[in-house]
C-alpha cells in the first residue's frame, strides 16, 4: 500500500476541556470546548464537531466519485454531518453519526443508491463500519 498522506495534528492542555489544536503545516489552529449541552462554556469547537466536518467533506468527495463512476452528472451536492455523543448505563461515552446528503440532478432513487455507494467508498465510513450506528438519509434536491 502506498501511502498517499498524512494528516499531523497535536492537541495540548486540557483537550475538550480548554485545550488547543494545532496541524503540523499551520493550517489548524483552533481552541475546544465542551459543548453548552454537556455543561461546558461551548465557546469553541469540540471534537464532535471536527469529526462531523471532516467526514462531511470525505463523504461529498464520495459522492462525487460513485457518481463519476456510474456517468451520472450531479448539479449540486451538499451534505450535513450530525455526529452525536452519547453516554451509557454502564458510563461509558459512544458515538453514533447520521449524514444527510442532498443530490441535485438526480431522482431519488439514485440519490440513495449514490449515497450507500459513497458509504462503501468514503474512508471514514470504513473506518467506522461496523464500530457504530450510522443512518444515511439521502435526499434529491
Amino acid at each position: 500500500m502506498v501511502v498517499t498522506y498524512t494528516a499531523v495534528v497535536s492537541v495540548d492542555g486540557e483537550g475538550r476541556n480548554g485545550g488547543r489544536v494545532h496541524s503540523s503545516d499551520g493550517l489548524l489552529e483552533t481552541s475546544l470546548a465542551v459543548p453548552k449541552e454537556l455543561g461546558g462554556a461551548g465557546t469553541a469547537t469540540n471534537p464532535e464537531q471536527l469529526l462531523a466536518a471532516g467526514w462531511a467533506a470525505c463523504f461529498l468527495g464520495a459522492l462525487r466519485r460513485a457518481a463519476t463512476l456510474r456517468k451520472i452528472k450531479l448539479t449540486s451536492t451538499t451534505i450535513t454531518a450530525e455526529i452525536t455523543l452519547t453516554h451509557g448505563d454502564d458510563g461509558e461515552f459512544n458515538l453514533s453519526a447520521t449524514l444527510n446528503p442532498t443530490l441535485g440532478g438526480v431522482d431519488q432513487n439514485t440519490a440513495t443508491e449514490l449515497a450507500h455507494a459513497a458509504h462503501q467508498i468514503c474512508p471514514y465510513s470504513k473506518a467506522t463500519r461496523d464500530n457504530i450506528p450510522v443512518t444515511i438519509n439521502a435526499t434529491a434536491a
